[in-house]
């Protein structure tokens, strides 16, 4: 048996899904992608959905959509009626959730929270035809479903913003991204509100040291421990470097050519020869290197592994770094050396100097103003510590003298 999502027969048996007939399914963990899935396959389900093997929810089918749906209007019928079969299959909200409206038969009746399941579902694809990112329609869709199982009607304004407002665990951000949300479905219908006024409050991200970093990538399987040594030698977004391609990588000049996302810059970064090693002992099963299945099951193989890291090492530091951590490391690492925000600007493809000045404020370095001094008096000693980085000071005695920082 393989895995749906990656193809991997590396499974773990996950438990038993039991079903509303009384009888019960075997789960599975897929060890590689971190994709759960129930199999012996389960047909009570409308025959166009064609009995997947893997259990049924509203992210499934906006993966169908955004990966198999080629039609630019998006009337594919088949995957339209599967999406649709997967929004009445959703159980209702139940109550005694987290921050949680309790959910009576007169507030909110399962027939309405199917409806409002499925008018999300027709959301996904109007925001997939308006061309938005899948990134963005999954995000603003499981925000919405989260509104509907905290008993939000989205149909009336007023019940979302009080359940919104309700959620103390919530942090102004995840409020503002819901009002955008919200804002942007309304749209679909053509409606208007007013929207509650949050604003997310600016914090510095944590910044690990470069010896937290090489023990977590050397704690971490081949194949994520690539990835991370990826992030760090270029600082490039995860998702940039999920994207990459064998014809991306040029193993002669020793760079990689990154496709930007989020309106970044297109550039070509450089690598070492021990990254360029790693890469190119990775399987080369597909055109893209780290495969092509979604980001956020490797990324939960990655926190399994993190957080095994961490318990051995006895360092808790280390659930602190994400995917994006480590860009933020090598921006903060750049600009420390060279001092040069445009570089800095333009290694990270940033199009606003204003979204790269946060890195000059992060670290407060106790040995900024300590050098490593060399002296030379040939022109090869001279050609050597210019090479390594040296930069050069003054002449005495009719010798050269350069420095580094340490």
């Amino acid at each position: 048996m393989d895995c749906p999502q990656c193809g991997s027969r590396r499974l773990y048996r996950d438990g038993l899904r039991y079903l509303s007939d009384g009888t019960s399914v075997q789960r599975w963990l897929c060890r590689e992608c971190g994709f759960r899935f129930s199999y012996p396959k389960h047909n009570a389900l409308k025959p166009e959905w064609k009995n997947p093997p893997f259990s049924l929810n509203l992210q499934n089918g906006l993966d169908r959509i955004c990966q198999g749906n080629n039609d630019p209007d998006g009337r594919d019928s088949t995957v339209l009626a599967a999406v649709q079969t997967l929004a009445e299959v959703e159980n209702p909200p139940k109550s005694g959730l987290a921050g949680a409206t309790t959910l009576s038969e007169e507030k909110f009746t399962p027939q309405e929270c199917k409806e409002s399941f499925a008018k999300i579902v027709e959301y996904g694809l109007w925001l997939l035809k308006q061309g938005y990112s899948k990134s963005t329609i999954e995000g603003r869709v499981k925000i919405l479903k989260r509104l509907v199982k905290l008993g939000a009607n989205l149909y009336d304004p007023e019940s979302v913003k009080e359940t919104i407002s309700k959620q103390d665990n919530w942090s102004e951000g995840r409020k503002e991204l819901a009002v955008e949300a919200y804002t942007s479905f309304l749209s679909m219908l053509g409606g208007k509100w007013e929207p509650p006024r949050y604003r997310r409050i600016q914090k510095l991200p944590f910044i690990p040291t470069e010896e937290e970093l090489d023990q977590l990538i050397a704690s971490c399987g081949k194949k994520t421990a690539t990835f991370l040594q990826l992030l760090k030698e270029t600082g490039m977004r995860a998702g940039e470097a999920w994207k990459l391609r064998w014809t991306d990588i040029d193993f002669i000049n020793l760079n990689v050519r990154v496709t930007p996302e989020k309106g970044s810059s297109p550039r070509i970064l450089k690598i070492t020869s021990k990254l360029a090693s790693m890469l190119n002992s990775l399987p080369k099963k597909s055109q893209l290197v780290f495969g092509g299945y979604p980001l956020r099951g490797f990324a939960r193989q990655y926190s399994r592994q993190r957080k095994r890291a961490a318990e051995k090492l006895g360092n808790s530091r280390l659930m602190q770094i994400t995917f994006h951590t480590f860009r933020h490391w090598k921006a903060t690492m750049e600009y420390h050396k060279t001092k040069d925000i445009l570089y800095v600007m333009r290694l990270l493809g940033h199009k606003n100097i204003k979204n790269t000045l946060i890195y000059t404020q992060l670290v407060d370095f106790k040995n900024e103003d300590d050098y490593i001094c060399k002296v030379a008096s040939t022109n090869d000693e001279i050609k050597s510590l210019i090479e390594a980085g040296f930069e050069y000071v003054c002449d005495q005695n009719g010798a050269k003298f350069f420095r580094k920082r340490k």
